[in-house]
């Protein structure tokens, strides 16, 4: 009769074996949407040989499905992407700052052609000159003085909006950046803390921490999207990783090693470095929207303020050696503008405008002097701001930063499939399947079964043999 509580016993475990079978499927089927989730899977062993008293099945270990190098190749992606992101989305925003319409067809980018624009920077240079030029025609027209004068501080108001809003633009990405920092040292913070909860429970158990495993794959990927970083797993440490950046020597930058974080990552502004670790080293990235940030900030946006200073000190230098050859005829744009990086002169009326410089109402040698400035070809290397004509030059910049927006769209739509390849690759391992979890729910419901019905005949078995017994 032992040997029937043996067999009964190892069908209890039996049951339970399948019972737990069918919750992990379950959850498996709950968390399939869910972020970071890695599917689990019951390893289930023999109890032992039958003519022991045992033989029944028994679950052995809870299996998270994970392969770890993919899981670095999708943080090390997501970083990737999040970096040219970040560009593409300040240069979209530094284009429509620039208020200039510029086209993209077939790859290329070019300014629209002034002809067709009633706005913008191109098209307002264009203006300005030709109102000199309709002057230069009617030199005593008032309304000609007028129109003029518009067309002139339009122009000046248009350069000076653009750079305003670009210099905002770089102070909304710093802005951004010291929100993200907060974020980042969060994340390590929830990293080192995982840390010590899988290590206090994986102490009997290596690897049975396949919730706090998953939080902590979810929180890295997390942080990858802010910078890019290298893990360790920490041998003999019961699951605990360690975070590194790197610093320009390629040297290891220790961020979060087991469950501390050593020291936080830190933005400066003069030497437009993050830095982090214990002590503090300068980082060197080269991934995450933080350094994308920083690069479009003082790359191509500063590129495009410096161009915009240049022309405006040019325009500024021509017209004034034009219309004030002798020097007594007042300038026609400020020098020292009080604001902005050009200004109308204070002083300059349609009463006071000069067309000659014999004093002359009805002499134009100013007007056409100024209006020729428009076709005037500049050189650097002869002293001057820029190289070509105003247009010209304005025209490279404008249809410049149109190259950089078609540039950043291109490398982030590549990169974007490049990520999604990676995450379809990891997904085929550690992502939940419906019909696999299906199936398995129905295999563990009929083992389930099976052990119910051995129970159900040892215990008419067991009912047999006590009443025989008593009888």
């Amino acid at each position: 009769m032992s040997g029937l509580f043996s067999a009964l016993s190892s069908s209890a475990q039996s049951l339970s074996t399948q019972s737990q079978g069918v919750q992990i499927a379950g959850k498996n089927i709950a968390n399939a949407s869910t972020d970071g989730y890695a599917r689990q899977r019951l390893n289930i062993g023999s109890q032992g040989p039958a003519d022991n008293g045992a033989g029944g099945a028994q679950s052995v270990t809870v299996q998270q499905l994970r392969d770890k190098y993919l899981d670095v190749q999708v943080s090390r992606e997501i970083s990737q992407t999040s970096y040219l992101k970040a560009q593409n989305q300040n240069l979209l925003k530094a284009q429509a700052d620039l208020g200039e319409e510029i086209t993209n067809a077939s790859g290329a980018s070019s300014i629209t052609d002034d002809t067709s624009t009633t706005s913008g920077i191109g098209a307002s240079i264009t203006d300005f000159f030709n109102a000199f030029s309709s002057l230069a025609s009617s030199p005593s027209d008032t309304s000609a003085k007028q129109v003029l004068l518009q067309k002139a501080d339009l122009l000046a108001n248009q350069i000076n909006v653009a750079d305003t809003h670009l210099d905002s633009l770089q102070d909304d990405i710093i802005a951004q950046n010291t929100d993200d920092l907060s974020t980042v040292n969060d994340l390590l913070g929830q990293v080192a803390n995982l840390n010590g909860q899988i290590q206090k429970s994986e102490v009997n158990s290596p690897g049975s921490a396949v919730d706090l495993r998953d939080q902590r794959q979810t929180a890295l990927e997390k942080l990858s999207q802010y910078m890019d970083f290298t893990t360790k797993e920490i041998s003999g440490d019961n699951g605990q990783i360690q975070v590194m950046g790197q610093d320009a020597d390629g040297n290891d930058v220790l961020l979060v090693d087991k469950a501390s974080a050593l020291g936080e990552v830190t933005y400066n502004a003069d030497e437009k470095t993050f830095s982090a670790g214990s002590p503090s080293t300068v980082l060197e990235l080269k991934g995450g929207s933080l350094q994308g940030n920083v690069d479009v900030r003082d790359g191509e946006i500063q590129d495009l303020r410096d161009s915009l200073k240049s022309l405006a000190d040019q325009l500024t230098t021509s017209v004034n050696e034009a219309y004030n050859t002798g020097g007594t005829a007042g300038d026609f744009f400020s020098t020292a503008p009080t604001s902005g990086l050009i200004a109308v002169d204070s002083n300059l009326t349609y009463s006071t405008l000069k067309t000659a410089s014999n004093g002359d109402s009805g002499g134009n040698d100013i007007a056409l002097a100024v209006a020729a400035v428009a076709s005037k070809d500049f050189s650097t290397s002869s002293g001057d701001g820029i190289d070509g004509t105003l247009s010209g030059f304005y025209g490279k910049v404008a249809s410049g930063l149109g190259e950089s927006v078609s540039s950043s769209e291109s490398k982030l739509s590549d990169q974007q499939t490049v990520e999604k390849l990676i995450t379809s690759q990891r997904d085929a391992v550690s992502g939940v399947s419906q019909d696999e979890e299906l199936t398995d729910l129905m295999k563990y419901q009929r083992g389930f079964q099976a052990s119910s019905r051995v129970i159900n005949v040892i215990d008419k078995l067991l009912d047999t043999v006590v009443n025989g017994l008593i009888q």
